[in-house]
């Protein structure tokens, strides 16, 4: 069989434009497309307009199929000379996009270089004219996420709202009504006490207060002037005669330690304490407080050609050295961000809100289809599979080989798609999406899509002739 495929597809959703409105403009499309003389398919033509805010909102299994009645603006028949143009509004409500930064946007501290073009073409700078609802979900940390917006939006030359960005350390926030006096580990200087504070935490205590007590607990450790001066008396602030006095509820871990030896021995030692209380041994050390960390990535993607050691390495030592100092005694820790499940749960409220207050998306359910663009097999791929694995709605895994991932090696856990960088990722996404709705439905009632390489053809602009292939249109 032959198909055409035209290089525009039907335009998406106009912002907040309702149900009962989308037939109207369909209709207004239709007569556009008959003053230009288009020719209207046949039946077996018909394609799914399935982008639209009166299907996926409401239903998923709507998005793959379409009555034959249901008319479509396009076709495969539609002439690839014709001039179409996009709504500048049009915002694809059938599927997002969902970024990891390190290795994927940014890479020590600059934007990898298709990274800001890859934006470009999620704000509406593509052959459709569509614009991609798209979130971040970053394992670091260490700042407010204000912060950390202001500085992505500079680097990306885009507006980064604090409503699209998830650190590591943010789904942390709820816990603050759970715990009293809590350890905060991480960061530099004040940033993460002051994080935790502003997410609700009512008694905030960093390593640099206890070693302002007690400068031995950390021999090789010493304070300069500043850090002294910022740390806080905890016994003038707890009203204690003694360091014992007070008792930690919890240990987070927000961000990357800055001075991993200290930090570690304070941790174990309030890890192996009776109760949480400072200075204190338990004799059976199982009755320390719980530790959370805000993620578990051992590598992370730094301006070094080779990846950095990262938190998920500070949590495997304190666990073994737990077990080493304590006559085999485990320690059990608890990680947030990917590849935990919750992580991508979070995610995925997040998404549900911001596409409803920025696009105006209903938010009743999720897109049908997340991709999520990583860089680190262990977290982004592993964390988009499982997540994949018991989501209703599809969560696509896409790896680049700009961060930790080394070209050339098997990766432990396999991403959907292997490419070379986020722009690759984003354009990937895009044409699958438009393939979906752009392919030739079978006498049966089925919509086939393209195979990847009939996708690239499509991409690349070219109209080869295509057959039916094992459920997929393929290059003939």
């Amino acid at each position: 069989m032959s198909l055409s495929i035209p290089p525009q597809r039907p335009s998406m959703c106009p912002r907040q434009m309702s149900s009962s409105s989308f037939a109207d403009a369909f209709d207004d499309a239709r007569r556009k497309l008959d003053a230009m003389g288009v020719h209207e398919p046949g039946e077996d033509e018909v394609l799914s307009p399935s982008l639209s805010s009166s299907s996926s909102a409401t239903d998923v299994s709507a998005t793959y199929s379409v009555p034959a009645e249901s008319p479509s603006p396009l076709s495969p028949a539609t002439p690839t000379t014709v001039p179409i143009t996009p709504m500048v509004e049009d915002v694809a409500d059938n599927f997002a996009f969902a970024f990891d930064i390190d290795g994927v946007l940014i890479r020590g501290g600059r934007p990898i270089p298709e990274a800001v073009e890859a934006m470009k073409v999620l704000n509406g700078e593509n052959e459709w004219g569509v614009k991609v609802p798209y979130i971040f979900l970053t394992n670091g940390g260490g700042k407010f996420e204000t912060e950390r917006c202001r500085d992505l939006s500079q680097q990306l030359e885009i507006d980064v709202s604090p409503g699209q960005f998830i650190c590591g350390h943010t789904p942390m926030r709820e816990f603050a009504d759970r715990y009293g006096t809590v350890l905060v580990v991480g960061g530099e200087g004040e940033k993460c006490r002051d994080v935790a504070e502003s997410y609700g935490f009512r008694d905030v205590v960093t390593p640099g207060d206890i070693l302002k007590a007690n400068a031995h607990t950390a021999p090789f450790r010493k304070l300069t002037e500043t850090e002294h001066a910022n740390s806080r008396d905890l016994l003038a602030r707890h009203g204690a005669e003694k360091l014992s006095d007070i008792v930690i509820e919890a240990i987070f871990v927000f961000a990357d330690s800055r001075d991993w030896a200290s930090d570690l021995q304070i941790i174990l030692d309030i890890a192996q304490s009776k109760g949480g209380r400072l200075e204190t041994r338990s004799e059976t050390f199982d009755e320390g407080p719980p530790i959370y960390f805000s993620h578990n990535d051992v590598l992370w993607s730094a301006a070094h050609e080779h990846a950095r050691l990262g938190m998920g390495a500070l949590r495997r030592i304190v666990e073994t050295v737990f077990e080493d100092t304590t006559g085999g005694k485990k320690l059990k820790t608890h990680a947030f961000g990917k590849p935990q499940v919750s992580t991508f749960e979070f995610a995925t409220r997040l998404l549900q809100q911001w596409r409803a207050t920025q696009h105006g998306l209903r938010q009743t359910k999720p897109p049908a289809t997340v991709y999520f663009v990583g860089d680190t097999p262990e977290s982004d791929i592993r964390g988009t599979n499982a997540m994949d694995a018991i989501s209703e709605n599809e969560w696509y895994s896409i790896l680049v080989k700009t961060g930790v991932y080394q070209p050339g090696t098997e990766p432990k856990y396999k991403p959907r798609k292997l490419v070379d960088t986020v722009l690759d990722a984003v354009n990937h996404g895009i044409r699958r999406e438009m393939s979906r709705w752009g392919s030739r439905k079978e006498p049966g009632g089925r919509m086939l899509p393209l195979d990847d390489a009939a996708l690239k053809a499509v991409g690349e602009g070219r109209t080869p002739e295509f057959e039916v292939q094992d459920n997929f249109l393929t290059m003939a």
